[in-house]
């Protein structure tokens, strides 16, 4: 029987009932995603999110979610397995880019989607690396808090400084999704860093984690962790932030995966040195 051909693919956008088939695709390939992601992805952007079909049936997956008017991420890129090699990834690709227009677009890129990448026009800017590994026991300073309404605002200011883009739709939802646990310190009515927790398929996931310095990161991670001492807990740390390394690797944290991240273009300047743990490998 003949292989189906990228002209019998059919790419659509997605809504968020039609993403679960994802979800479990990027679970199987080890990346092991937030349980509830989906609802803050789709917050920021409900238009980027793409799936191919071959008679009905759900073959390929990929996101291109706008931040703003200057730049995109691109995540979920994915074929089912059985049909990997014959061009339907490409089709999907290429529709979906052009929900970016004109912006700069960022992804994480796994080791094997790396020299396709760079043929597509995306150039790396550093490695992530992500540390997994059993919670240590620690109680929660106390200058380190749960994070109340209130605080929404200061916080999407403050995630602006750490990424390349504004995205306060996101943050809103990501705060108080499913199974997520916020945290923040302040030093007065300043914020010096806030960190999220939220349940993942194979452990526990850290992200973001943005911090001022080493260690608010510390004492913010220490929360995070303090009530889940012996699980399996993961953080992706740049690496071009040493002091992240650093911290993931006190924690007694080993390395267990890693991507690339690249980008078409220029970005706007953040606070890198902020980024002690990215937020999400899917979304940035």
């Amino acid at each position: 029987m003949a292989s189906p051909a990228p002209e019998d693919l059919v790419v659509t956008r997605a809504g968020l009932d039609d993403w679960s088939v994802v979800k479990g695709w990027a679970a199987a390939e080890g990346w092991n995603p937030g349980l509830a992601d989906a609802q803050s992805f789709f917050a920021q952007d409900p238009d980027g999110f793409f799936l191919g079909r071959i008679d009905g049936e759900v073959v390929s997956a990929i996101s291109v979610v706008n931040h703003g008017t200057d730049y995109a991420f691109l995540g979920h890129y994915l074929v089912r397995p059985d049909l990997r090699g014959r061009g339907h990834g490409l089709t999907t690709w290429k529709t979906a880019l052009a929900h970016a227009q004109n912006r700069t677009i960022g992804l994480d890129g796994v080791v094997a989607q790396q020299d396709n990448y760079r043929r597509s026009g995306f150039e790396p800017a550093h490695r992530t690396v992500r540390f997994t590994g059993t919670a240590p026991a620690a109680q929660a300073p106390r200058d380190i808090r749960v994070v109340r309404p209130e605080d929404v605002e200061d916080i999407t200011a403050y995630d602006a400084i750490c990424t390349p883009a504004d995205r306060p739709r996101f943050v809103a939802h990501w705060l108080t999704g499913p199974g997520h646990h916020a945290v923040v310190r302040r030093s007065g009515h300043r914020v010096t860093g806030y960190g999220v927790i939220r349940p993942g398929h194979d452990c526990l996931r850290v992200g973001p984690l943005f911090a001022d310095t080493a260690d608010d990161a510390r004492a913010l991670f220490a929360a995070l962790t303090a009530d889940a001492a012996g699980r399996r807990v993961a953080v992706d740390v740049p690496e071009n932030n040493p002091a992240g390394i650093a911290l993931a690797e006190e924690a007694g944290f080993a390395p267990s995966f890693e991507t690339a991240r690249m980008y078409t273009g220029p970005v706007r300047r953040f606070a890198r040195e902020r980024v002690f743990g990215v937020t999400t490998l899917e979304l940035g």
